[in-house]
C-alpha cells in the first residue's frame, strides 16, 4: 500500500500580540522557582536574618518501591527512583526541619509546578497547605509530627494534569517565601487513577485493572477468523525511560499542558501522535514489503525499543503496521494510567467512500474483475479500546472507547481516529464524536457483488451482510486466551435490534445496500484445514441444496496471493467447475493447490484469498463465498536455563531449523521480556536450507514475579515467526 509523503512541518508563529505568554506545551521545560521570593522587593536595608523561622533540611519523597506511596498507588513496578503516584489519592512526603514544627506560629506549604508560566487557574501551579482552613483543589494535611520531622499527606485533584511535576517545600515568613532549591530527584509523576471513583478513567473491577493497567505482556491476535494466530507482545509500560518517552510523545505533538488531565483529549491527541503522517509522530507506516531503511513490522517484539528510540532520536521510527500501532498505543495508555486493550477485527472493511459497501466487480462470466475492484477488506485490523467516562456525551456512552493510531483516513484534518464510544457504535448512535461512522463501517459494511455487463452497466447480484466484522477478539483477563467481544460492537445479523440500528445509521447518512438479489437455493461454503508455508493442500467447496429441485452450478474459483490488507498481488489459481446438487443434498468438490503455484509469489504474512462465484442453472441466482487461508510459519524453540532468582545470571536459547528447500537471507532475531531483559537483537546473513540455528543470550532478572520472554525471527522470505516462554523469578 503506497503512502503519501508526510505533510511538511508547520512554521512556528510567535504568540506576541495574542497572549502574554506562549501556551505551555512541554512537560520537559520550565523555569526554577527562586529560593527566596520577597513580598516587597523594595527593602532598602535588606532583610533581617530568618533564623527564627523554619528552615528545611531534607525532603524524603518516600519513593522506594517497597514504601507505602508506590505500593498503595500501584506504581511499584515502574523502573524509576522518582515518586510516581496517581491522582485523586493521598500520598505522603516526609520533611525534616531545623527544629520542631509549631503549627500555631509556623506556616509552610508544598508547591507543585508543571510546564512554563505556571498559574493556579490553569492547574499548572498548585500550592498545598497542610492547614485545614486553607485547602484548595489539592488537599493537604499533617499526618504525623515527631520532633523536627513532619509527614505531610497530599491528595491531588482527581482531574488534575497528568505529567511530571517539580516539587518545592516553602516556608512563609513576614518578608517573603523561603523554599527549597530545585532538585530533579524530588520531581514526581502524577498519573490517571482507575482505582479512584472520582477519576474519569475509574474502572470498578480489580481483575480488569490488573489486566488493563498492570499487565506488561499481552497477545495480539491476527490471521483469519477461522484460523486465529496469537502473537506475544511486550508492552513494557514500566520499563526504564518509557514513562518519560510517553510524556515526550505529547510534548512532540505540542499538546497543551492544560489538556493533559482529560483522557478524552489525551487519547485523541495520541491517536495522531503515534503515527508520523502529520506531526513527526512515533511510527512510520509501511505496507510495501520493502523495509531496507528500518525494522520490518513483523520483527518487533515489543514497544520498549520503539518508544526509547523515538525519545532519544526525536525522529519517527521505521516501520509499523496496524498491530504495531495498536500495541505501542496500548503501552502509552497503560503507562499513563488509562485502562486499555488491543482488539482485532477479522475482516475489517476499509473503503474510501465513507459508505457501508465494499464493492466486488464481476465480469459477465462471473469472474472477479481485478482491474475494477478497488475496495479492500483487511484480513484483520487491530485498534485499541480505552476505558473512560464520556461527560461530553449523553449518559450511557462511557466505558470502552475505540481509538486507532493506524493512519487510514483523516479526522478533522489529521490522521487519527477516536475515541468513539463502543456503546454508540453498537446502537447506531454514530452522530457522536469522535469518528464513530468510520468504526461503524469497519464492522458493519456489506460486501456487494456487482455484475458488469458488456454494455458497461452494473447490476447488484449478491449482498453478503455477515462477512465484514466476522469476529472481534481481545485477550482474556488473566489468561493468554482470546475472548470474543463482537457483541459489544454489533447485534446479531437479522435480529430486530440489528434492523433498528440500521435504520438509525441510515438517518445519520450511513446507508447500507438494499439487497434486491434473488435468494439462491444453493448455499456455498469454503473449507480448508490448517496449512503451513510450503504445503500442498486442498480447498473444499461444499454446495448445499436447500430446495426440492435439482440444481447445477457453474462456478469460477479464483485464488490470489494477498497482503493482510486485502490488496491482491498475484493470481495462483483459476478454475471452472460444473457441479450438480440433488434436492436437499450436499456436494463437496476439492480443488488442489500446489506449493509450486504460490510459494515464489508469496508476500509477507503469507495469505491466500479465494473467491468462488457461481450461477445456478444459468439463471438469476448467484452463489458466492470467500475464504482467506493464512499459511502458518515454522515455530521457534525457546529454552531458559539458570537459577530463576533476582540478580542471578540466566540464559535464553533460541533454536530454529530452516525447513525449506531454499536459503533464508538477512535474518534478524529479537528477544526481550518485561523485568527480565532489555531488547536484544542478532543478525544472520544466511540460514541454509535444512540448517539449524542456535542463539544464546545472557540476562539478569531485575525483579521477582512471573514474566515472559518474547522472541521473533524475521526475514523477507519468512514473516510472523515468533514464540514466548514463561519465566517465574524468585526474590
Amino acid at each position: 500500500m503506497s503512502q503519501p509523503e508526510p505533510r511538511p512541518a508547520q512554521p512556528q508563529v510567535s504568540h506576541r500580540g495574542r497572549s502574554n505568554a506562549p501556551v505551555a506545551t512541554s512537560n520537559a521545560e520550565g523555569e526554577d522557582s527562586p529560593e527566596f521570593e520577597p513580598f516587597n522587593a523594595l527593602s532598602p536595608r535588606g532583610f533581617p536574618p530568618l533564623t527564627e523561622y523554619l528552615d528545611i533540611w531534607d525532603v524524603n519523597m518516600l519513593s522506594r518501591p517497597d514504601e507505602m506511596n508506590k505500593q498503595e498507588h500501584h506504581t511499584d513496578l515502574f523502573s524509576s527512583s522518582l515518586l510516581i503516584v496517581r491522582r485523586g489519592q493521598e500520598f505522603q512526603i516526609r520533611i525534616t526541619f531545623d527544629r520542631a514544627y509549631n503549627p500555631s506560629k509556623d506556616q509552610f506549604l508544598v508547591e507543585f509546578v508543571i510546564g512554563t508560566s505556571p498559574q493556579v487557574s490553569k492547574g499548572t501551579y498548585m500550592p498545598v497547605f497542610p492547614d485545614p482552613d486553607r485547602q484548595g483543589q489539592w488537599r493537604g494535611r499533617v499526618v504525623d509530627s515527631i520532633d523536627n520531622i513532619v509527614t505531610v499527606g497530599i491528595t491531588p485533584a482527581p482531574d488534575c494534569i497528568v505529567g511530571k511535576f517539580r516539587m518545592y517545600v516553602a516556608v512563609l515568613t513576614p518578608y517573603g517565601i523561603r523554599r527549597t532549591r530545585r532538585d530533579p530527584k524530588k520531581d514526581l509523576y502524577i498519573l490517571f487513577n482507575p482505582w479512584v471513583s472520582d477519576d474519569t478513567v475509574f474502572l470498578d473491577n480489580e481483575e480488569e485493572r490488573g489486566e488493563y493497567i498492570l499487565n506488561e505482556s499481552g497477545i495480539v491476535y491476527h490471521g483469519e477468523a477461522n484460523d486465529i494466530s496469537a502473537r506475544p507482545w511486550n508492552f513494557g509500560q514500566f520499563e526504564y525511560g518509557i514513562l518519560d518517552a510517553c510524556l515526550y510523545v505529547m510534548d512532540k505533538a505540542v499538546m497543551p499542558i492544560t489538556n493533559r488531565g482529560d483522557p478524552i483529549k489525551v487519547a485523541r491527541k495520541a491517536s495522531a501522535a503515534l503515527n508520523s503522517r502529520d506531526d513527526e509522530g512515533v511510527l512510520v507506516g509501511n505496507w510495501s514489503g520493502d523495509y531496507t531503511y528500518g525494522v520490518a513490522p513483523t520483527s518487533w517484539t515489543g514497544s520498549v525499543e520503539i518508544l526509547l528510540t523515538y525519545a532519544s532520536s526525536q525522529q519517527p521510527v521505521c516501520y509499523a503496521q496496524c498491530w504495531v500501532y495498536a500495541a505501542v498505543f496500548n503501552t502509552f495508555l497503560r503507562c499513563l494510567g488509562i485502562p486499555a486493550r488491543v482488539v482485532t477485527n477479522f475482516y475489517s472493511a476499509h473503503d474510501n467512500d465513507g459508505n457501508l459497501k465494499t464493492d466486488i466487480i464481476l465480469n459477465d462470466e462471473g469472474k472477479v474483475d481485478r482491474a475494477r475492484t478497488k475496495d479492500s477488506i483487511w484480513n484483520y485490523h487491530c485498534w485499541n479500546e480505552c476505558y473512560m467516562s464520556r461527560p461530553d456525551l449523553p449518559t450511557g456512552f462511557g466505558g470502552w472507547q475505540a481509538v486507532d493510531a493506524t493512519p487510514q483516513e483523516t479526522s478533522d484534518g489529521l490522521y487519527r481516529c477516536g475515541p468513539a464510544s463502543v456503546h454508540a457504535i453498537k446502537h447506531g448512535e454514530i452522530c457522536y464524536p469522535f469518528d464513530a461512522p468510520f468504526v461503524f463501517a469497519e464492522v458493519n459494511s456489506d460486501v456487494v457483488f456487482y455484475e458488469r455487463n458488456k454494455n458497461g452497466s452494473m447490476q447488484v447480484v449478491k449482498v453478503n451482510r455477515s462477512h465484514v466484522g466476522r469476529k472481534i477478539l481481545t485477550k482474556a483477563i488473566g489468561r493468554d486466551e482470546p475472548v470474543e467481544i463482537t457483541s459489544l460492537y454489533k447485534f446479531q445479523e437479522g435480529t430486530d435490534e440489528e434492523r433498528t440500528v440500521t435504520e438509525k445509521a441510515d438517518g445519520y447518512g450511513v446507508t447500507r445496500q438494499k439487497d434486491t438479489s434473488a435468494q439462491a437455493d444453493v448455499h456455498l461454503e469454503l473449507l480448508a484445514q490448517e496449512v503451513s508455508v510450503g504445503d500442498d493442500f486442498q480447498l473444499t467447496l461444499e454446495f448445499k441444496n436447500n430446495s426440492g429441485n435439482r440444481h447445477t452450478v457453474n462456478a469460477y474459483v479464483n485464488g490470489y496471493v494477498v497482503y493482510y490488507t486485502g490488496v491482491t498481488s498475484d493470481e495462483v489459481k483459476s478454475k471452472t467447475l460444473k457441479v450438480t446438487v440433488e434436492p436437499w443434498q450436499s456436494q463437496r468438490v476439492a480443488v488442489d493447490v500446489r506449493s509450486k503455484d504460490y510459494l515464489n509469489k508469496l508476500v509477507e504474512q503469507a495469505s491466500l484469498h479465494f473467491i468462488v462465484n457461481g450461477r445456478v442453472d444459468d439463471g438469476s441466482q448467484i452463489v458466492s463465498a470467500m475464504r482467506v487461508i493464512t499459511l502458518h510459519a515454522p515455530k521457534l524453540t525457546i529454552k531458559v536455563t539458570g537459577v530463576p532468582r533476582v540478580s542471578e545470571e540466566m540464559f535464553v536459547t533460541v533454536e530454529f531449523t530452516n525447513p525449506f528447500q531454499f536459503n533464508l537471507d538477512n535474518v534478524f532475531l529479537r528477544v526481550e521480556g518485561p523485568g527480565l531483559m532489555a531488547p536484544k537483537s542478532k543478525h544472520y546473513s544466511l540460514i541454509s536450507s535444512k540448517s539449524p540455528l542456535t542463539w544464546t543470550e545472557a540476562f539478569t532478572p531485575r525483579r521477582p514475579g512471573r514474566s515472559k520472554l518474547m522472541v521473533t525471527l524475521d526475514c523477507a522470505a519468512l514473516r510472523q515467526v515468533y514464540g514466548q516462554v514463561d519465566v517465574d523469578i524468585k526474590p
